[in-house]
């Protein structure tokens, strides 16, 4: 799949929702594993502010990359960024999207 680099420059991004546990399969209790380290992967909903527009994003990060207490608005640093396309098809459905990863999800707040 194709990897986008997310220019950061000019952004502002607090967190929205805390980390929550990323599931691969909620019915089953699966929990979503980096296939490179073995690692439990985490989602955290951000607040991304850029040229005056705000949308608030999922991103996906390794759970030993996030640091920092993490509560709402907290304004942190997205480590890495980068955009995945990704489609499939489910129930006779064609659904489409962007996922967001980052290397690490960084508190700003000391």
């Amino acid at each position: 799949m194709r990897l986008i680099p997310v220019d950061m420059s000019g952004v502002t991004v607090m967190v929205a929702q805390p980390p929550q546990t990323k599931m691969r399969d909620k019915k089953n209790g699966v929990v979503a594993v980096d296939p490179e380290t073995g690692g439990s992967l985490m989602t955290v909903d951000v607040l991304f502010v850029a040229n005056g527009n705000a949308e608030v994003i999922t991103v996906t990060a390794a759970e030993a990359d996030i640091s920092g207490e993490l509560a709402t608005g907290t304004p942190v640093a997205l480590t890495g960024l980068v955009a995945r396309p990704w489609e499939n098809e489910f129930n006779g459905q064609k659904r489409h999207g962007i996922s967001f990863r980052a290397a690490a999800v960084t508190s700003l707040v000391n």
